[in-house]
């Protein structure tokens, strides 16, 4: 596994895809830096972004996230979002994205474990 100086993103190849976990938060002022050490390698390669590492997540981040994986699927490359944090996860059901970024393999995994999935309801105030 490599470890990038001066961040936390931490990769590893295996035969199908690349997995990166990325330790910190994607929040304003970290995506620049998270987009310029990630957007090579998804135009050149698919990606598995482990973000089990990840407590805070803010528009910035999830716009970081959009950019990959527009840029992973205009390189015909596979990108997506394995292992994520609670916090992210929730972030991702509620802006509809979850079926689209995160791996099928992890929803399966949501569904086998019998975790209930969270209703999110607005009120008329």
């Amino acid at each position: 596994m490599n470890v990038t100086p001066f961040s936390n993103i931490a990769s590893e190849s295996n035969h199908r895809n690349c997995v990166v976990a990325i330790q910190s938060e994607l929040v304003r002022g970290r995506e620049s830096e998270i987009l310029r050490e990630l957007l090579p390698r998804v135009k050149q390669e698919s990606v598995e972004l482990d973000l089990s590492g990840v407590d805070r997540i803010d528009a910035a981040g999830i716009a970081s996230l959009i950019t990959l994986y527009c840029t992973a699927v205009e390189a015909g490359k596979d990108f997506s979002i394995i292992s994520p944090s609670a916090h992210v996860l929730d972030l991702l059901r509620l802006v509809g994205l979850e079926g689209i970024l995160v791996a099928s393999c992890h929803a399966a995994a949501i569904e086998r474990s019998g975790c209930q999935q969270r209703s999110f309801a607005l009120s008329a105030a």
